[in-house]
């Protein structure tokens, strides 16, 4: 059973090497660069600035993660969702999606949004399943940008 919890200090070296391999897998993880500034950063930038950062524990090893950060006093924006590609297909994804949405809710935002690459043709399924709508689509370092928003009304 997949435990959700709210980020931990001693989580950052298991978060970011869940980062780096979900990107691995894509063919998109440029090394580590200020594109990466947010997750050494986790506390300030997420957890202090009405935003969240949760991660997935399964079997006592974290194999799943998502967060979001405040944009605007109204929209929140999805960041860094990962599942190890060794535990994909599992509904983790799902899980991570519904308890952000849930939490920015509470905090009362009305407007999630994310991006995702082309090649990450999973994330882009879930975010689509979970009612996020295209709204543009840039290059940006090299790789093709899609860009969703969700009304949380």
């Amino acid at each position: 059973m997949l435990e959700i919890r709210c980020y931990q200090n001693t989580d950052y070296h298991h978060v970011w090497n869940l980062h780096i391999v979900g990107l691995q897998q894509v063919n998109a993880y440029a090394g580590d660069g200020p594109w990466d500034n947010d997750l050494h950063s986790i506390e300030d930038v997420y957890l202090k600035n009405q935003g969240t950062f949760l991660v997935g524990v399964y079997d006592g090893r974290i194999v799943a993660m998502g967060a979001f950060r405040k944009t605007s006093e109204q929209r929140a924006e999805i960041k860094r969702m990962r599942v190890h590609p060794d535990m994909q297909g599992r509904g983790f994804g799902q899980r991570i999606m519904e308890a952000l949405e849930a939490r920015a809710r509470e905090l009362g935002y009305s407007t999630l949004h994310l991006d995702t690459l082309t090649l990450q043709i999973a994330a882009q399924h879930l975010y689509r399943k979970n009612g996020f709508q295209e709204v543009d689509r840039k290059m940006q370092r090299g790789f093709e940008c899609i860009f969703f928003e969700k009304s949380m009304q």
